[in-house]
């Protein structure tokens, strides 16, 4: 395959995927990993796309990754600060929690404010929340930092998640389907979150009612491994349900 053919097909994947590795885009295109790493650097150099650990991301417009996103309706702000009440609530004395990315575990990290509490997390805002809080033990996890999307990932975050032993871990997605899957559009978030998971005695997952179904191609588990789904009385009822008859405890806020 020419190259100019495999850089169209490289950026046709990012488009379709958000992230891709370069192991995937090897086997998609019938050529080596080391061919494939040599056509991603290429393309970086040129402003095409971004290197990333395993893989690549595509840019936006601007030339920059593109930022998390960030509601500012008033009324899904609202739900949003409820849910983070409820996560909150979960919360006991003494507990170690592990916070993924996303707006709503950065809310809950304000109610955790003087929580005799040990915090764990890659997210940079919760990072930046709580930090001088001298009644809670903060741990940030070490990794690549993806500055738009204010969190650390990669092989060194996952290495860390090895030796953590959490009580729960506070999760965020991107879309939760029909067919009990929880699943996340970026790659090199996703495995993150998976290793957060194994971390982990018990899974609490924040959701707003746009991620029913949401959108994503990357498994991060299945419903069956959610203990608490927090969410509001417009999420997908047959998803929900779905939830509560795997063994989950729902909780609309």
């Amino acid at each position: 395959m020419l190259q100019r053919e495999r850089d169209r097909r490289i950026v046709r994947a990012l488009r379709a995927q958000g992230t891709v590795s370069a192991m995937e885009l090897a086997t998609q295109l019938g050529v080596s990993t080391a061919t494939i790493r040599r056509d991603l650097e290429r393309l970086d150099r040129n402003g095409e796309l971004k290197r990333v650990y395993g893989g690549a991301m595509l840019l936006d417009e601007s030339g920059e990754e593109p930022p998390f996103a960030v509601s500012h309706d008033k009324e899904s702000l609202a739900k949003e600060a409820v849910a983070a009440r409820a996560a909150a609530d979960l919360v006991e004395d003494d507990d170690v929690l592990l916070l993924d990315i996303g707006t709503t575990t950065s809310r809950l990290a304000r109610h955790l404010h003087g929580r005799r509490v040990t915090v764990i997390t890659s997210n940079i805002a919760v990072f930046d929340e709580l930090r001088d809080d001298p009644e809670v033990q903060l741990i940030l996890l070490g990794g690549m930092l993806r500055r738009n999307y204010r969190s650390l990932v990669g092989s060194l975050a996952e290495a860390a998640l090895q030796q953590v032993s959490a009580d729960r871990v506070f999760l965020s997605c991107t879309g939760i389907r029909r067919d009990g899957q929880v699943v996340d559009d970026m790659m090199v978030e996703a495995s993150t979150k998976r290793s957060m998971i194994a971390a982990a005695e018990s899974v609490v997952l924040l959701a707003q009612p746009h991620k029913f179904p949401g959108k994503g191609s990357l498994k991060i588990c299945s419903l069956t491994e959610i203990d608490v789904l927090i969410t509001t009385p417009d999420a997908d009822k047959e998803t929900v349900d779905i939830c509560r008859q795997a063994g989950g405890k729902v909780l609309i806020t």
